[in-house]
């Protein structure tokens, strides 16, 4: 797959680890930023992300920032964009199979990076279940 990530200051180390184990798997990953771990805005690089994935330009997108919470609220805000922010690996699981979620979020002050890693693999792993669930995304999709 093809992954645009992208964090703020707070989810930077996370970031680097996340992208290393991406390669790792075999996908492409674009790092939308930041280069460095000085003080950012996460709605800068959320927004940036999400309009990536909602515009087809990546199949997926990983945001990470302190929390998860801020990042998540900012990629939501873009219309196609379905950012799920996850602390194990059942709501990865779940936001892939029910939600067809397109972004996965963490946050690095709440996560030990062997969890987060362990939540990353199981929403690579998931696919999208569709059936019923398609109708549920459809009433999404008329709420933007």
């Amino acid at each position: 797959m093809n992954f645009v990530i992208g964090s703020d200051h707070a989810g930077f180390q996370l970031k680097e680890l996340v992208k290393s184990h991406l390669i790792g798997r075999g996908h492409q990953v674009e790092d939308a930023g930041p280069a460095a771990p000085e003080s950012c805005d996460y709605p800068v690089y959320g927004l940036k992300v999400a309009n990536l994935v909602a515009a087809g330009e990546y199949d997926q997108g990983v945001l990470i920032c302190g929390t998860g919470l801020g990042m998540s609220m900012a990629a939501n805000r873009v219309r196609g964009a379905r950012a799920a922010l996850c602390t194990n690996e059942f709501q990865a699981r779940m936001a892939r199979a029910h939600n067809n979620a397109n972004i996965l979020v963490l946050g690095e002050r709440v996560l030990g990076s062997e969890l987060a890693l362990s939540i990353l693999d199981a929403y690579l792993e998931t696919r999208f279940e569709g059936g019923r669930h398609e109708r549920r995304l459809a009433l999404l999709d008329r709420m933007e």
